[in-house]
């Protein structure tokens, strides 16, 4: 890290004078060990973003909450005299004690969160300093959330970065954020105002001069404005306005910088200016413009990385999410990195971020601590997860709880109050709620999402007609959406009775998530909800269950292998490219000998053909073709086409295996 900083200083020196804020990354060279070893002798050294719970994905060891240490040698410059210097975590889960020199610089509990301590007085100059952070992912309960079903993968998963600026400055300080928020408040195409809130830093009561530029998506600035602000610790706010600015959209992302600059500070930031509503007939509205949600739940991890994610793992998850027809994602249980949502607001993905207040299906959880020190967390955590990610247009609401089963009157006090606080710290976005229950609990949020199993553990998928006739009905005044999903697991045979009961989770085989899907699809009412929701888009790590995964998804954990369900929706929601998908190819032998032969096709009926022979094809419902139910002896070549697209595979049945 030495040789690195010198490396930088000598490149400004040859370049010209320094600027006030350098940003340097701390990824590398950090040493890791867990705190029962009771010492760093045996200390590993591991990169940014890292987590210890990779064993327990791989099969090598067991889902470990504890507390793990970690070592970092940074070296500051004598030239850096004078300077402040910052570090910025952009996560750690979920509690962070940090150490320079054996002094204690400060906590942040919370694991989805970016936060930001000064360290100037902590570190020698001209010296190697010490850097420790102890990190613990064990329950708390007096930290956000108490219950999930999510693996909280404990270490920093997220990036480090150390900044160093002059004596007066803009803030990297407020609540993680960068000490730039944009906030508008009316949004038309003939005109975008609002105000920028900006946090100084500095000699108390202090003067500098502030300049605001707005930067078009062309180039050129469509405002500029500069302003004599007092630096007194509060938050400076001035006022901006864009005549005849380009909407952000879907379909046209555009986007504008915000340049703020103060005592030869500078700290751009990236939005955009879009107006969210959902109308009291219940239609999502951008811009004035209705857009059909069609959205899926993102949880935080993969598996062969856990929770440490890397920019290339959001590239192909969006990709995979947008070639599915999806326009939407939900981070559920806290944030994603910021990168995820800078990739959004490029590519015009409408976004939906939880706050961790979420129940899981187990009985033993407890959501709701009526405590002091837990419902301060709570607000702590929404306070950071609104003012970090309210710059980013794709942005479009603020989760307040999840699935939560309580109805005290504190429970309800509290929801009240955390949505209450979303909408005074951002107007511009509605709130959400996920819910699967009756009662008063959901009228707190602007928006509800009802969270539907109908046909999965009991009754039948049919029932969802009579369901959806309730809700329109008696609920239609409701601004609400539906999501739903259940799991299947890629390979597993359904020929064997199994009984669909949580105690069989690790035994649920893709053919009942395909027809689950298939009902769903056919039968939900478009016109009755702003939005559909899919729970989930991969499957996730959970070490509550026998199989240490969660299998709900609509793609594997590896997040490569798709399910024959991402077919589906890739079928019918993706009217840009067209698709053909043989059902039933994760599954090439069988027990049995009859089966019928289905069909997703985009394009119209297809042609199908069983070892050459043409077979009959009969619409089920929008994009689903099916055989009628055909003995299929030993080795089977099955090909279909439609238009100039064309699938295949080879289907062994039991029969060829008894001989």
């Amino acid at each position: 890290m030495k040789r690195y900083i010198l490396i930088l200083l000598t490149i400004i020196s040859i370049c010209g004078e320094a600027m006030a804020r350098d940003v340097y990354s701390l990824n590398n060279n950090w040493r890791f060990f867990f705190k029962e070893e009771n010492s760093s002798d045996d200390a590993r050294y591991v990169r940014l973003p890292h987590t210890w719970n990779l064993d327990a994905l791989s099969g090598g060891g067991a889902y470990r909450q504890t507390v793990g240490n970690y070592e970092h040698s940074l070296f500051v410059p004598a030239e850096w005299q004078g300077k402040r210097l910052f570090l910025r975590f952009g996560g750690v889960q979920s509690v962070a004690d940090v150490f320079v020199n054996g002094s204690h610089v400060g906590e942040h509990r919370g694991g989805w969160t970016a936060f930001t301590f000064e360290i100037t007085d902590k570190v020698l100059f001209g010296s190697s300093n010490t850097l420790l952070v102890a990190v613990s992912n064990a329950f708390h309960n007096d930290v956000l959330p108490t219950s999930t079903e999510d693996n909280l993968y404990g270490g920093i998963y997220r990036d480090v970065e150390l900044i160093v600026t002059g004596q007066t400055a803009i803030s990297p300080l407020y609540y993680g954020t960068e000490g730039v928020m944009v906030h508008p408040s009316k949004v038309s195409s003939e005109r975008a105002e609002g105000r920028v809130d900006v946090m100084l830093m500095g000699k108390k009561d202090g003067v500098c001069n502030v300049s605001l530029d707005v930067v078009s998506p062309d180039g050129y600035v469509a405002m500029s404005r500069t302003v004599k602000a007092k630096i007194d610790g509060k938050l400076l706010s001035v006022p901006f306005a864009v005549e005849n600015p380009e909407l952000w959209s879907p379909a046209m992302p555009r986007l504008y910088k915000v340049v703020v600059a103060a005592a030869g500070d500078t700290v751009s930031v990236t939005t955009g200016f879009r107006h969210v509503e959902v109308t009291p007939e219940g239609l999502f509205t951008l811009n004035g413009k209705r857009v059909p949600v069609r959205g899926v739940t993102l949880h935080h991890d993969r598996a062969s990385s856990g929770s440490a994610l890397k920019e290339r793992h959001y590239d192909s998850d969006l990709r995979m999410i947008r070639s599915m027809g999806a326009n939407a994602l939900r981070s559920v249980t806290g944030p994603h990195a910021q990168s995820l949502y800078e990739r959004c607001d490029r590519n015009g993905t409408l976004v939906w971020i939880d706050v961790p207040f979420t129940q899981s299906p187990f009985l033993s959880d407890i959501a709701y601590y009526q405590t002091a020190r837990f419902e301060q967390n709570g607000r702590e955590q929404l306070r950071e997860i609104v003012l970090q990610n309210c710059n980013h247009p794709s942005v479009v609401m603020w989760g307040i709880f999840s699935l939560l089963r309580g109805s005290s009157k504190e429970l309800l006090d509290y929801v009240r109050s955390l949505n209450d606080m979303a909408k005074s710290l951002d107007a511009s976005r509605p709130t959400v709620a996920c819910s699967n229950r009756d009662g008063e609990i959901n009228f707190i949020t602007d928006l509800i999402v009802w969270q539907q199993s109908i046909g999965w553990e009991s009754g039948s998928v049919e029932d969802l007609t009579v369901w959806q006739q309730q809700l329109r009905d008696g609920w239609s005044h409701l601004r609400q959406a539906v999501c739903y999903g259940e799991g299947g697991t890629i390979g597993q045979s359904n020929e064997q009775h199994i009984s669909r009961s949580r105690s069989s989770q690790h035994r649920i085989p893709e053919s009942w998530q395909t027809l689950f899907h298939e009902g769903y699809l056919s039968r939900i009412d478009s016109s009755l909800f702003w939005g559909v929701w899919l729970n989930t888009m991969f499957d996730f790590g959970s070490a509550r269950y026998r199989a240490g995964v969660r299998n709900s998804g609509l793609a594997a954990f590896d997040h490569a292998q798709c399910k024959d369900a991402y077919y589906l929706y890739k079928t019918v929601w993706n009217t840009a490219s067209p698709t053909l998908y043989i059902v039933g190819k994760n599954r090439d032998v069988r027990m049995r000998d009859r089966y019928p032969v289905k069909v997703y096709s985009s394009q119209g009926r297809p042609t199908l053909t069983i070892n050459g022979a043409p077979v009959e094809m009969k619409m089920l419902s929008q994009g689903v073709f099916s055989t009628d139910t055909l003995s299929l002896r030993g080795r089977n070549k099955i090909c279909v086409s439609v238009a100039d697209m064309r699938d295949s595979m080879v289907l062994t049945t039991g029969n060829y295996l008894k001989k």
